[in-house]
């Protein structure tokens, strides 16, 4: 089953898209907001319409790069979410111990790799020079990322990690048990995949480059379909640069 959403995804993309279609940062730092979430939570769901109010913000893509996690923690309590993994409950673990802390929770905001809420201002962090990252998306599910650092390039390859993720839009689901009983939710920006490789320097001068494929979706319903990419050094979960875009 997750082979053939695979390669009727890829067969959108390359349908709608004979030529790759690029996405790019430019010079000045685009964050990356992290929502760590679950249709298991009654907390959750103003949470997830805040994000979702996003896909008409001007500065989406611009200066700010939504992604939705669905953790897997709540589905003891009579709702499994279907959208939620170990790896991204793992995930969010990973930032509570960065930042010293055993405890995760939902809904957790996270921007630029740091605890953040809305209600602290606008979706987009300082924008300081972080170099330029660029992902070309073929028709045939492949891509290829390339990162200028800021300053010298680093004299071996792995010191900076590219990320990539397929997130599906227009998702819902109508609730029948658990904390949030009888509702009928919906999502943006939900990641249905995730992947990541080193990159690698290049041609003498030229950027640091990585190639990858687009992640198996997790579920086929999604109405829209986004892809997420994102920069971190190695061994840190931070974001340095990230972009992002619609697929066709």
């Amino acid at each position: 089953m997750k082979r053939w959403i695979f390669f009727c995804l890829l067969g959108l993309v390359g349908a709608a898209a004979a030529e790759p279609i690029r996405f790019a940062s430019g010079a000045a730092r685009v964050s990356l907001v992290e929502l760590y979430t679950s249709e298991g939570c009654s907390s959750c769901p103003p949470a997830d319409r805040w994000l979702g109010q996003l896909r008409d913000d001007p500065t989406l893509w611009k200066s700010v790069v939504p992604v939705e996690f669905h953790v897997n923690y709540w589905n003891s309590l009579g709702w499994t979410d279907r959208l939620s993994t170990r790896a991204f409950t793992e995930r969010e673990y990973a930032y509570a111990k960065a930042w010293g802390s055993e405890n995760v929770y939902t809904p957790c905001f996270v921007r630029d790799g740091a605890e953040w809420k809305p209600t602290w201002g606008g979706a987009g962090g300082t924008p300081v020079p972080s170099g330029d990252l660029e992902l070309v998306v073929g028709g045939d599910g492949r891509c290829r990322a390339e990162y200028r650092p800021v300053g010298s390039f680093p004299a071996a390859g792995g010191d900076y990690i590219v990320h990539l993720a397929i997130l599906g839009g227009g998702l819902t689901s109508k609730v029948s048990a658990g904390e949030n009983d009888g509702k009928t939710l919906r999502h943006e920006f939900v990641v249905l995949g995730l992947d990541q490789a080193r990159l690698e320097p290049g041609t003498a001068g030229g950027p640091l480059q990585a190639g990858l494929t687009l992640p198996t979706p997790l579920v086929a319903d999604a109405a829209r379909h986004a892809v997420a990419a994102w920069v971190t050094r190695r061994g840190d979960l931070a974001p340095v640069q990230a972009t992002g875009g619609w697929l066709p």
